[in-house]
């Protein structure tokens, strides 16, 4: 069968460095999916205390596309481990979305917009152990 490159939406090359998994062309689906393929991008992150500051006369917003792009986006964060915060609480409002919730999710394809080859990175190493990273904000 060769060399895995593509595999359950998830692409893989191999460098010098290690293994690289990114989701590059289900980034560039989702995007042209919901019309913002042309979208200028923008930051990761949604203001402090976000989820608080929505209103309860808030318009509601069609319950299942708010669902459809929600689920896309935590199938994304598994290759993207720099929103799936964001979309674990994005992903607590699917019950009952409103406009406020939906602006967020395109928050985050605005995000996703500038930065579609963005991956996991296994490096290669002759050390035992594992190593990781997380941001602090």
């Amino acid at each position: 069968m060769g060399t895995m490159k593509y595999f359950l939406e998830m692409e893989v090359a191999r460098t010098k460095k290690g293994i690289l998994i990114f989701q590059r062309k289900y980034t560039l689906d989702r995007l042209k999916d919901t019309g913002m393929l042309g979208s200028k991008p923008t930051c990761p992150h949604l203001e402090r205390n976000w989820k608080y500051r929505i209103a309860k006369s808030d318009p509601l917003v069609d319950k299942g596309r708010y669902q459809r792009l929600v689920e896309r986006l935590i199938y994304l964060s598994l290759t993207r481990p720099n929103i799936a915060y964001v979309v674990s609480i994005l992903s607590q409002f699917m019950h009952s979305p409103t406009q406020q919730h939906l602006v967020a999710v395109y928050h985050i394809l605005k995000y996703l917009k500038g930065t579609p080859g963005k991956g996991l990175l296994f490096q290669k190493s002759d050390a035992k152990g594992a190593k990781g990273f997380t941001d602090a904000n």
